[in-house]
C-alpha cells in the first residue's frame, strides 16, 4: 500500500481534501498537512515531515500532493529528511489526491503507479 500526503496553504483544505479521499482510500493513510505551526495560512516543513511519517508507518512509499508551488519546496525539505521513499505528483490537489486513493489501495500498487494516477487527473474533464 502507498500512503498520501496533501499538503496545502489552508489547514482546512488540506483536511477537506484528505477527507473526500479517504472516502475512496480503504486502509491507504491519507494524511493532511496544512497550514503553519501557529495556525495560519502558508506551511510548516515540520508538519509536512510527521505527515510524511504517518502516512509512510505501514506503507511502501508516500505520494505528496501540494496546493501551491511554494507548498512544493517545504515538501522538497521534508522529503529531505524522511526514510520513507516519497516522491511529489505534479497533479491537481483534489481530482490527483482522489485518482491517488483509489489507485494506493490496490494490491499492485507502486509509488510510481500512484503518482501516475494522481497526474492523469490533470486531463480529466469536468463537462
Amino acid at each position: 500500500m502507498i500512503g498520501l500526503v496533501v499538503v496545502s496553504h489552508s489547514e482546512r483544505l488540506a483536511e477537506g481534501v484528505c477527507e473526500v479521499a479517504s472516502e475512496m482510500a480503504g486502509d491507504a493513510a491519507v494524511v493532511p498537512a496544512g497550514g503553519t505551526d501557529d495556525g495560519g495560512i502558508g506551511t510548516s516543513v515540520e508538519r509536512v515531515a510527521e505527515a510524511i511519517e504517518t502516512a509512510g508507518e505501514d506503507a511502501a512509499g508516500v505520494v505528496v500532493l501540494v496546493d501551491l508551488g511554494s507548498a512544493v519546496m517545504s515538501a522538497e525539505m521534508a522529503i529531505e529528511e524522511s526514510a520513507s521513499e516519497v516522491t511529489i505528483a505534479d497533479a491537481p490537489l483534489v481530482e490527483g489526491t482522489v485518482n491517488a486513493a483509489v489507485s494506493a489501495t490496490s494490491s499492485k500498487a507502486t509509488l510510481e503507479s500512484v503518482r501516475e494516477s494522481a497526474e492523469e487527473a490533470r486531463e480529466l474533464s469536468k463537462l
